[in-house]
């Protein structure tokens, strides 16, 4: 038993990264800023990481995809999400104008807004076992989108990573067109 539920954890593991590697080729027109596409490209990379990165301690409750400040996704994520889940938490998705110490988020997409820039939220998350994302342009989180070749891609900065008390998984890492820091 425990080998068969080996092999179905790796048949989905391999799954998911298929996907993700389905949305990592889909193409993304280079001469709009955000194209529809573009956008659920990304919001499918949100919860898409999760199961490639390891949090310091199981938690109970809704896996929390925080998107703070600018909202670029609207419905698309929440359609992207429906009926998802990481382990036996439900995926939800929580918006907010800036972020504060105690985050309820797993995943932290940071758009920045008047009330709280991009910097400023990464270093209120800072140390915290949290997933930031940002966009090219913006400062880094520990995983920065960009678009290169027409595609949505990722650059990954595991020494954050590893502040946060977060593991990324050498099959994530492998999809990003760089990488910061290197595991000891």
């Amino acid at each position: 038993m425990a080998r068969r539920r080996g092999l179905a954890v790796g048949w989905a593991a391999q799954m998911l990264l298929a996907q993700l590697l389905m949305a990592h080729m889909l193409i993304v027109s280079p001469c709009l800023a955000a194209t529809p596409l573009e956008t659920a490209v990304k919001a499918t990379f949100l919860y898409k990481f999760a199961p490639f990165v390891d949090w310091p301690q199981a938690q109970d409750g809704p896996f929390h995809i925080c998107v703070v400040g600018k909202d670029p996704f609207g419905q698309v994520l929440d359609q992207a999400v429906v009926g998802q889940s990481y382990g036996a938490r439900p995926i939800q998705v929580v918006r907010m104008n800036a972020i504060q110490g105690q985050s309820p988020c797993d995943v932290a997409y940071l758009g920045g807004s008047g009330e709280q820039d991009v910097g400023r939220a990464l270093a209120t998350l800072r140390g915290a076992p949290v997933l930031t994302v940002t966009d090219e342009g913006d400062p880094a989180g520990i995983i920065q989108f960009a678009i290169r070749d027409g595609r949505v891609r990722f650059s990954i900065d595991q020494d954050t990573a590893a502040a946060g008390r977060l593991s990324i998984s050498s099959k994530l890492l492998s999809l990003a067109v760089s990488v910061k820091g290197a595991r000891r």
